[in-house]
C-alpha cells in the first residue's frame, strides 16, 4: 500500500519531468547580434553554438555570478 512519502516522490517526478518537457519544447529565439547588457558584437561562432544567446561571454559569466549570489541569499 503506497504511503504519502510515495504520493510525494510521484507529484516530485511528475513537476520534474514537467519542467524538462517545458525547457526541451520551448522555442529558441534567434541570437542577438549584439550583447543586451554591453551592447557589444557577440562572436558569430558563439551565436551559432548556442541558439538565443542574448549576451557575451563576459557578461554571461557576470550574469551567472549574481544569479548564483542572489539564489544564495533566498
Amino acid at each position: 500500500m503506497a504511503d504519502s512519502m510515495d504520493f510525494t516522490q510521484e507529484r516530485t517526478e511528475e513537476m520534474r519531468q514537467r519542467n524538462v518537457d517545458n525547457v526541451l519544447n520551448r522555442q529558441k529565439l534567434p541570437s542577438r547580434s549584439f550583447c543586451i547588457d554591453c551592447d557589444m558584437p557577440i562572436p558569430e561562432l558563439r551565436r551559432r553554438t548556442l541558439i538565443g544567446v542574448e549576451r557575451c561571454v563576459h557578461c554571461q559569466q557576470i550574469s551567472e555570478a549574481q544569479s548564483k549570489h542572489f539564489k544564495g541569499k533566498v
